[in-house]
Parts: C-alpha cells; sequence; structure tokens
C-alpha cells in the first residue's frame, strides 16, 4: 500500500506526479517540429497541438484568462480612444483577411470552431500584434504603418499569431511554469514552510508576458504560412515579412524582442515554401510553375541580421 507524505495534499501530490511523468517524456521525445503526418495529405506537416505538457493547466482556465485580458486591453484602449471603430478602414481590412483565414484554422485544432473570434486593431507606435488563446486577436497600428505591410503580409502575420494560439503555445508556457512551482509547493510543505509557491495562473500572471521557445516560432511560422496560402495569400510574403521585421530592430520594437528575425528564420521559411506554394496555386485556381514572379514593395530595408544565440529550442526566447 502506498503512503502519503505527511502534510502534502493529495491533490498537489496528484498534480505533480502528473507533471512530472509529463516531463520524463519530454525528455525522451521530440516536440511538433518533428515531421509527422497529422493526417494531412499536403502542406506543412506537423504534429498538431503542440506539446503534451500542456494537459496539466486545463484549456478552459487558460482560456478564460485570455479572455479577461483581452477584455482589459481592449478597455484600456477604449479610456485611450485608441480602439478602432467598425468603419475604421484598416480594422475592416484586417478583419476580411481574418475572415478567410479563420475556416482554415480547424484542421489544426477542433477547438477553434467553438471559439468566439475577436479582431481589433488598437492604436499605438508599437510593433506588434497577437492572438491570445480562445481567438482574440489585435493588431497595433504601428506594425501596419511602420512596416507598409501588404495585405499577404497581413495574412502571413496573422496566420502567425493564430498559430500560436492553434498550437497552445501559452498553455504549455503556462503549465511548465506551473510544474516548477508544484515543485516549490511541495517542498515547502514538506518542510513547514507552507504553501510559499504559487500557481502560474493563480497570481495573475499576464498570458502576454509568457515567453515562446525558438521551437514555438518555429511552428508558428510554418503554420501560418499554411494556413494563409490555403486562404489564397500568398505565403511569399512570409519571407518578406520576416525582411520587414529586421528593418525595425534597431529601433528594439516591441514585436521583435518576442519574434526575432534572422537569416536562419528566414531560410527555414524558403525552405518549406515548396509545401505552401501548391496551397496557394490552387486556393487562387492555377499551377506553380504559372504563377507570376513575386513582387515587394522592399525598398531601402537592407539584409536581416543573422539570429543572436537561443541555440536550446526549448527555452523561451530572450529580450
Amino acid at each position: 500500500m502506498s503512503r502519503r507524505l505527511p502534510g502534502v495534499p493529495r491533490p498537489v501530490l496528484s498534480r505533480l506526479a502528473c507533471a512530472l511523468s509529463v516531463g520524463v517524456a519530454m525528455t525522451t521525445a521530440p516536440l511538433a517540429l518533428a515531421q509527422q503526418d497529422g493526417g494531412q495529405e499536403d502542406g506543412i506537416r506537423l504534429q498538431r497541438g503542440g506539446s503534451s505538457v500542456r494537459k496539466i493547466v486545463p484549456v478552459e482556465v487558460i482560456e478564460q484568462q485570455a479572455a479577461q485580458e483581452y477584455e482589459q486591453i481592449k478597455q484600456e484602449a477604449i479610456a485611450k480612444h485608441a480602439l478602432a471603430g467598425d468603419g475604421n478602414t484598416q480594422l475592416q481590412r484586417l478583419r476580411a483577411i481574418g475572415k478567410r483565414l479563420l475556416p482554415e484554422t480547424a484542421r489544426w485544432n477542433e477547438r477553434a470552431r467553438q471559439w468566439q473570434w475577436e479582431i481589433n486593431l488598437i492604436g499605438s507606435k508599437q510593433v506588434n500584434a497577437f492572438c491570445m488563446p480562445g481567438g482574440k486577436i489585435a493588431f497595433y497600428t504601428g506594425l501596419l504603418d511602420q512596416l507598409k505591410l501588404t495585405d499577404d503580409e497581413i495574412a502571413m502575420a496573422m496566420g502567425h499569431e493564430i498559430a500560436h494560439a492553434l498550437q497552445e503555445h501559452a498553455r504549455e508556457r503556462a503549465a511548465k511554469s506551473e510544474i516548477t512551482n508544484l515543485g516549490a509547493n511541495v517542498v515547502s510543505q514538506l518542510f513547514g514552510f507552507g504553501n510559499l509557491g504559487n500557481m502560474a495562473l493563480g497570481t495573475g500572471a499576464q498570458l502576454l508576458t509568457l515567453r515562446f521557445s525558438r521551437a514555438d516560432e518555429s511552428e508558428a511560422d510554418l503554420i501560418g504560412m499554411d494556413i494563409a496560402a490555403r486562404a489564397g495569400y500568398d505565403p511569399r510574403a512570409a519571407v518578406t515579412l520576416w525582411q520587414k521585421m529586421a528593418k525595425v530592430t534597431q529601433s528594439g520594437a516591441d514585436f521583435l524582442s518576442t519574434h526575432p528575425s534572422g537569416r536562419t528564420r528566414i531560410a527555414d521559411l524558403e525552405k518549406h515554401m515548396p509545401e505552401v506554394l501548391p496551397l496557394y496555386a490552387r486556393a487562387i485556381n492555377t499551377t506553380v510553375d504559372r504563377l507570376p514572379p513575386y513582387r515587394a514593395n522592399m525598398a531601402n530595408l537592407g539584409d536581416a541580421p543573422v539570429d543572436a544565440g537561443d541555440d536550446d529550442r526549448q527555452r523561451p526566447l530572450k529580450r
């Protein structure tokens, strides 16, 4: 008969055991960048749903917190008269692009069919955009204005952010934080220090502050490109998007602090281009060999910088 450690609640031990077992599994199995079919006959082939460690945090919890944070962001923007109204032409453009992308999301995550999707535009110089769990999307005007994005480039940026939500990267990062905190809780209780550890989602932690890993970013790049190509947007715009991003790195833009651009990233996109160009060609009723040369508004943008660090694909990216 198994013995329970004195002073440690059974639910805590149960969750810790689950966390540790998942953690062991993570060390013996590759994450989602392993080339797996996932039941798809064409396009990008990646494991759907992300790492199993995410299951430690209930999906309803992460989506509820995301909805609360998103509403708070909207209310703050309203207070600053920065939330674009329905008649705003840039917002209408974003929503029109989103309307084409969203039908392609369920192939990556069935829950996307149930999400109450929102797309909003916030007036700010920030070069940034995000999609929170549950389909809560926001773009900042700085991203559109400073980079002069084409519709194809917007689709790549939006697809990238949507992919983070579909692969539940924020849920995974929160789960990994919770594993650490669960361990702290147990040790604290064993030695009589009280419940010093705090659950990641119980301390008011903001989902937007979670840092994604290089593997997360690579997944989002490729899945986002797949989604946008199926919706009829030219995937070659993914390359010019990140080349443009490289131009604003010098200004220390928020988007680049968590979405670093570099030659290795662009090379990876180009490597997978043959997988998504047929999707785009099919969406616009043509063939790859009949696609016109890609024309980009890339004047005076220069070269993308070399990636710095981030050798460990599973560690969150650094500012």
